[in-house]
């Protein structure tokens, strides 16, 4: 049987493509090159299917949310706070998982952050 290798790719409608781009860019460090191509360090990739109704990823009509790994979830948060994002306060510590919070970016998508154990 053929196996996917990894994610190839992430894609999002946007009312302002480079407008959002720009804020992944400058609040989160993501330094994707003119044809979106980025280098991620390597690392773990969690796939999960949820429940239809759940509401973790915060608004019903997301249907997928994003989660990127981070090194310090908190400086993250505080670095997001500054740029003045719309960061959850609560954070999730999850034993032997690691550390969760959540931001939203500016057209309403909420992103997981997650710094693992």
């Amino acid at each position: 049987m053929e196996r996917v290798l990894g994610v190839g790719g992430y894609f999002m409608r946007a009312a302002d493509p480079a407008s959002l781009g720009a804020w992944y860019r400058d609040c989160l460090g993501l330094d994707a090159d003119e044809n979106g191509l980025w280098r991620p360090e390597a690392g773990l990739t969690v796939f999960a299917t949820f429940e239809s109704e759940t509401d973790y990823f915060g608004s019903r009509a997301q249907q997928t949310m994003l989660n990127f790994r981070v090194r310090d979830l908190d400086a993250m948060l505080a670095q997001l706070r500054a740029k003045g994002a719309a960061v959850a306060e609560e954070t999730q510590d999850m034993e032997g998982v690691g550390r969760f919070g959540w931001v939203t970016d500016p057209e309403g998508n909420r992103i997981e952050l997650w710094q693992p154990s």
